[in-house]
Formats: C-alpha cells, sequence, structure tokens
C-alpha cells in the first residue's frame, strides 16, 4: 500500500489554464499587421521615384539634343550647368521673380492670418471665403482674367512686375492658411503670463507671440517659393516677352530638354530638403532645452 509523505511541500493546483502553443503567423498576418506601414512606403516610392530620375538624368551624357535615354555617366552638366542658351537667364529670372513673390506674400498672408484669428469684424466669413479662392480658382481662369486686368489697365506692361503681383495674389492664400493654423494652436497662457509679467502689447507680440508663430510663416513662405517657382500656366499669361524657367523648360522639351535642367532640379531638391532637415534638428534641439 502506497504512503503519503505529509512533511513534502505539496504544490497547489494551478488555477490558470495551461498555456496553448503560440500559432504561427504567416505572410498573409504579417501583411495586415503592417499594411499601413507598406501602403505609407509605397506611396513614398510612388512620389519620389521621378525625382530619382532626374537626380540620376542629371549625370547622363546626352546623344544628340535629347536626354530621354542614358547614354553614359558624366559631370560635363554639373561642370558647365549655363551651356544652354537662355537658360540661366531664365533661371535668375524665376528667382529674383520668386523671392520677391515670396516676401509680399509672406507679409501679406501673415498680417491677414493675424486678423482673421484675433479680431472679429464685420465681413469676416467673407473674407475667409475669399482667401480659399485662389487656391480653389482653375490657373487658365486666373490668368486669362489676370491678363484681360493688365491689358484694360495699360498702365503696367507684361513682365516681371505682372509676374510677381499674379504669384503674390495666389500665393497669399497658402501663407494665411499655414500661419492661421499656426496661431490657433498657440496656447493663451503665455501671452496672459506675459502681460501679468507687466508687459506691454508691443512686448508680447515681439518676445513671445511672434517667435511662436514664426515657424509658422518660415513654412508659409517656403510653399509660397515653391509655387511660386513651379509655376506655369498663371506665368504664361502674364509674362509677355519674358521667359521664366518653367516656360524655358517647356519649350526646350519640344527639341529635347537639355541635361543641365535635370541638374537644375536635382539642386533646387536638394536645397529644399537641407532646409526641411534643418528645421526639424533645431526644433528637436530646442525640444530638449
Amino acid at each position: 500500500m502506497a504512503t503519503i509523505d505529509l512533511t513534502a511541500p505539496q504544490q497547489a493546483p494551478s488555477s490558470h489554464p495551461p498555456l496553448l502553443p503560440r500559432p504561427k503567423r504567416g505572410l498573409i498576418y504579417w501583411v495586415r499587421e503592417h499594411l499601413i506601414q507598406i501602403l505609407g512606403l509605397g506611396a513614398l516610392f510612388y512620389m519620389f521615384l521621378p525625382i530619382f530620375v532626374v537626380f540620376v538624368f542629371s549625370f547622363n551624357s546626352p546623344n544628340g539634343r535629347t536626354n530621354y535615354t542614358w547614354s553614359k555617366f558624366s559631370l560635363n552638366a554639373w561642370l558647365h550647368p549655363c551651356d544652354p542658351a537662355g537658360m540661366c537667364d531664365s533661371l535668375a529670372l524665376s528667382m529674383k521673380i520668386g523671392v520677391v513673390a515670396t516676401i509680399g506674400a509672406a507679409v501679406l498672408g501673415t498680417l491677414i492670418a493675424f486678423a482673421l484669428a484675433r479680431h472679429r469684424f464685420r465681413g469676416r466669413a467673407a473674407t475667409n471665403l475669399l482667401i480659399f479662392m485662389p487656391m480653389a480658382t482653375p490657373e487658365v481662369v486666373m490668368g486669362s482674367s489676370l491678363l484681360t486686368l493688365f491689358l484694360n489697365l495699360t498702365v503696367i506692361p507684361l513682365g516681371p512686375v505682372t509676374i510677381t503681383i499674379a504669384h503674390v495674389m495666389f500665393c497669399v492664400s497658402y501663407v494665411v492658411v499655414t500661419v492661421k493654423a499656426r496661431i490657433a494652436g498657440l496656447d493663451p497662457r503665455l501671452e496672459q503670463a506675459a502681460m501679468d509679467l507687466y508687459a506691454d502689447e508691443s512686448t508680447t507680440f515681439w518676445k513671445i507671440t511672434f517667435p511662436l508663430v514664426l515657424p509658422g510663416i518660415v513654412a508659409g513662405a517656403l510653399l509660397a517659393f515653391s509655387l511660386s517657382f513651379d509655376d506655369l500656366i498663371v506665368t504664361n499669361f502674364t509674362s509677355g516677352s519674358y521667359v521664366t524657367f518653367p516656360m524655358y523648360v517647356l519649350g526646350s522639351s519640344q527639341r529635347g530638354t537639355p541635361v543641365q535642367v535635370n541638374v537644375v532640379g536635382t539642386a533646387m531638391f536638394g536645397i529644399a530638403l537641407v532646409f526641411v532637415i534643418g528645421g526639424q534638428i533645431i526644433r528637436r534641439r530646442r525640444m530638449v532645452v
């Protein structure tokens, strides 16, 4: 007959059921779990693929006048970017118009954004609606309307001035939207705290409000410059006999785009990338401090 040793430690029966073996997860399950990341990477690849092609073909040695097929690796386009006749002149014109239009749009857009976000006045709702009109209006309609306006005024001839006026008109809307969103996200307690410490309205604005809104102003200015430099349709209506860089690219595509166009595109993308990365680094350092 078996005996039971009462002095030995007895293990209490577990109340939890035994663990079942973990089921094997296949490829379909992994795709479901990472579907959003896969779609995001696919969208990024789709957007950056043309930029990658432009970068690669900037080192191409064209066979004849065309740059549509790969020939061989060459640094000639990077060493001589102004070889095509008229390209650097059109690039300089686009840069000048872009800078002036960006400054004008940034100043006007910031003032309008503060007026819409901080003040109540008659016609505020209508002004908000009018701000979105240039963004929603087709560029062909906008360009033809501006051409009619400038021709009827007969005061300013078609050229850089009319192009700049047109660019400021449609860039202001994007600056207003960007800066207004930044103002709406500000914490009003920061300004209240400054005024509690006996700061007047002017000091509070320049010491507290403006530094907080400045990232939105810079973002709107960069967006305005990109839109101005890239615009073709409105510029084509209001340029007269002047040729900007997008118009030069369109004209050269009829007979073969020079390699230097890809060089300019790659350089502009690199400069924009430096600005974006630099802004992110500065923002993170401020958050750490």
